[in-house]
């Protein structure tokens, strides 16, 4: 329940604080006193956005506070949202001249959005302008699910069908990259192929010049080899028989001399080292063949390297092998893709039975409703003169599935007997709106948890008996709930269990706006005024006292 609204510094209104109680709260008050700028500072308790145009004072911060009476039912939420939590709870919006605002539950700071979720369970604020919501598919979604108790339902319904348009768009997204990565992937797998074949890993590109290198000058090396070889074997004066010779001299001096030795033996090694390097010298020349296949094989091979080289613009064999290893995970990369596209096929397919399953369950839910949805409304047209009213709700199975289950609603309206009943939009007038609104409002205040409900001048356009059966209506309504009327109407006025006046004045030259309570007297006089206009006659005094008889 709302039991205190203070607004400071905000439009119009200097300070001002009132008292709220149970059952129905009427306000009355001229057009233009101020009724609708408490009504905007109410609806910044409800997040809406706030705006510096309305800080009265420009030096200071403006501050509208609401304070409410919580039942336990609400602990879970405020502990959800790490807020304090108290019987007494007080939501507070401050715009900063700035332009900025923050907001505070019970002096902690929250987010727009908690405060949303928290306010929209304690208020609903119904103008005369918000009537249109009436030909919202979603409003008409919400009337037949209150009457149907699929609140819980439609909560489990929404949050799945919300992962289920995310799976959608994810299975979009990557089909969309696997797409645009096949119109690559085939030259990339050549790419990869190319790479895969030169067998880097076996690569030394450095052996392999040496190779080429060798092949071409096989011919010279060979000449060269034999030349060398030649003069080692010569007859008679062969470097190894010339070499044998002094070393065996040299022997027979070191056996003569101590001296001599040291030498000896050094002549001994290299002598063994330079036998060891003919050795490998004639093993080499054998190997040495001219072969141009070998040549065109080598020659080739060197220049895959280098053709790979400028196509990569690589300077190194390890540059390549990181391109190709870099190409060969983006080939296994569109295998892991088609993967998670598959998974994620499963995931929707899976989603889809349990939207099947729960829209069905609403759908069912909403055809048992209909009929007593139809039933009390037209009771209760019939109570606010339209006698002859019809009203039919008109479910439509889909192909897809949408917000609320796997089918449209329609409501359907005639005012008057012998014609068709057509789309509420099209078929209601401006008076009968708020007869319907309000008819509506009654039946989901009846159904829903809502501790306190604001009627802005929903009886906008009617009069005399039905603005009597009007104001019956809502003082019904208010023996189960908290309800805010703001009215022109003596008949509805008169029902008040407490009544407020929004007054404009002028204080220190500056037009101000407040609200006061009215005590019996002044209720009296509110409700004459109301009748007669702003000369109260004796007769609008004795009416006013038989309204609230």
């Amino acid at each position: 329940m709302l039991s205190r609204i203070f607004i400071q510094n905000f439009a119009l209104i200097d300070s001002l604080e009132i008292t709220l109680n149970k059952g129905l709260q009427v306000i009355t008050g001229e057009t233009g006193a101020g009724k609708s700028i408490i009504l905007g500072a109410l609806r910044l308790i409800l997040g809406e956005r706030a705006d510096s145009k309305f800080i009265q004072n420009s030096e200071t911060k403006s501050i509208v506070e609401a304070e409410f009476h919580l039942n336990d039912g609400f602990k879970n939420f405020f502990e959800e949202n790490d807020l304090d939590f108290e019987k007494h709870t007080v939501i507070r919006r401050e715009i900063l001249p700035t332009g900025k605002s923050r907001a505070f539950v019970n002096d902690v700071p929250t987010t727009l959005d908690t405060l949303k979720n928290l306010s929209s369970q304690l208020i609903d604020i119904h103008s005369q302008f918000e009537s249109s919501h009436l030909f919202e598919e979603e409003y008409q979604f919400k009337i037949i699910d209150g009457l149907s108790a699929n609140k819980k339902l439609i909560l489990d319904y929404q949050k799945e069908f919300a992962e289920y348009k995310k799976l959608q768009k994810d299975l979009r997204d990557l089909k969309k990259q696997l797409s645009e990565g096949n119109k690559e992937s085939d030259y990339k797998s050549f790419l990869l192929n190319e790479l895969l074949e030169a067998n880097l890993d076996e690569v030394d590109l450095e052996d392999l010049q040496n190779s080429i290198n060798k092949n071409e000058n096989a011919e010279a090396i060979t000449e060269n080899l034999s030349q060398i070889f030649a003069k080692l074997d010569r007859e008679e004066i062969g470097m190894l028989d010339s070499f044998n010779e002094i070393k065996s001299k040299l022997s027979k001096v070191a056996s003569l001399s101590h001296e001599f030795s040291l030498l000896n033996q050094r002549l001994e090694e290299n002598f063994l080292e330079f036998k060891d390097i003919i050795f490998e010298l004639q093993n080499e020349s054998e190997k040495i063949e001219t072969n141009p296949e070998v040549l065109f094989e080598l020659n080739a091979k060197l220049n895959r390297i280098n053709s790979l080289f400028l196509k990569h613009q690589a300077k190194s064999i390890s540059e390549l092998k990181e391109i190709r290893d870099q190409l060969s995970g983006e080939q296994s990369g569109f295998a892991e893709l088609e993967h998670y596209i598959s998974e994620i096929e499963k995931k929707i397919s899976d989603s889809e039975k349990l939207l099947e399953r729960d829209a069905a369950e609403l759908s069912k839910n909403r055809k048992k409703s209909i009929p007593i949805f139809i039933k009390k409304t037209e009771t209760l047209l019939k109570q606010l003169g339209l006698e002859k009213a019809k009203i039919e709700v008109e479910l439509s199975d889909t192909a897809v599935f949408n917000d609320f289950g796997k089918e449209q609603i329609q409501l359907l309206f005639q005012a008057n007997s012998g014609f068709p009943l057509k789309p509420i939009q099209t078929a209601i007038s401006g008076g009968e709106r708020s007869r319907v609104m309000l008819s509506i409002k009654k039946l989901m205040a009846e159904n829903a948890e809502l501790p306190t409900l604001i009627l802005d001048e929903i009886d906008t356009g009617v009069s005399g008996k039905v603005a009597q059966e009007m104001g019956n209506v809502m003082q019904e309504m208010a023996k189960d709930m908290q309800l805010i009327v703001i009215t022109h109407l003596a008949q509805v006025a008169a029902k008040g269990d407490n009544n407020y006046k929004v007054l404009k004045e002028d204080v220190s030259g500056r037009t101000q706006s407040t609200i006061i309570p009215l005590n019996h007297k002044e209720k009296l006089e509110e409700i004459a005024q109301l009748l007669s206009g702003s000369k109260i006659t004796d007769a609008a005094l004795k009416q006013a006292e038989e309204l609230m008889k």
